[in-house]
């Protein structure tokens, strides 16, 4: 089973996903692929979002994901569909045994020293930072990170392109959630892969 450091360095930027259309699925994850971003993350914020996974993990070099993950009961039904890892937007015991239970890799959300020492407890190093830029951007998770030397972060919400590199940069951050790949509307797979490239040559 992958550890989720494996799925956090295979590229600089997990694109996060929200797809209505399960027909886009294929050629998006396609696109990203093709660009150099294998992890897809698809939030379960749609109706589709299952059967988009679903799609997508046939997808040859994808490692798919579900993002959202609220509870046990969601964390099973990506799981089924064939999510490889899980990320949730906060950190939560249920959710930690569920992935446990499944044995599949869990990125959770955290914000603050209590979220993380929490996580600690439960024997997790790994975590997503979120949201990202509302939680205080930068100086926060310098902040954050200072008295917790073996953690390390996935910054997402709010991150973009062009703020990306220093994200990148803290040696607490493996990688950055990036939504800014896939623009709402008819995908242009061509657009897509040209972004996705961009991203997967990021460096901090």
């Amino acid at each position: 089973m992958a550890q989720i450091q494996d799925i956090m360095t295979i590229a600089p930027v997990i694109p996060v996903l929200v797809i209505h259309d399960p027909a886009q699925a294929r050629p998006i994850a396609e696109a990203l692929v093709a660009g150099g971003l294998r992890a897809l993350e698809v939030t379960l914020r749609t109706e589709c979002a299952l059967e988009v996974i679903a799609e997508m993990a046939k997808v040859e070099g994808a490692v798919v994901g579900a993002g959202t993950v609220l509870n046990g009961d969601d964390l099973k039904s990506a799981v089924d569909v064939g999510a490889r890892f899980i990320v949730s937007p906060g950190l939560t015991t249920g959710v930690v045994q569920a992935a446990r239970a499944a044995e599949v890799p869990l990125l959770p959300g955290t914000a603050n020293a209590s979220d993380i020492m929490r996580g600690l407890d439960l024997g997790l190093t790994h975590f997503k930072f979120f949201p990202a830029t509302a939680a205080g951007g930068i100086p926060a998770l310098k902040a954050l990170s200072a008295p917790f030397g073996q953690v390390r972060f996935c910054p997402t919400g709010g991150i973009k392109q062009e703020t990306a590199p220093e994200w990148l940069a803290l040696p607490s951050v493996l990688c950055v959630g990036g939504s800014w790949l896939v623009p709402a509307g008819t995908p242009d797979q061509a657009a897509i892969t040209q972004r996705a490239r961009q991203a997967a040559a990021l460096k901090g």
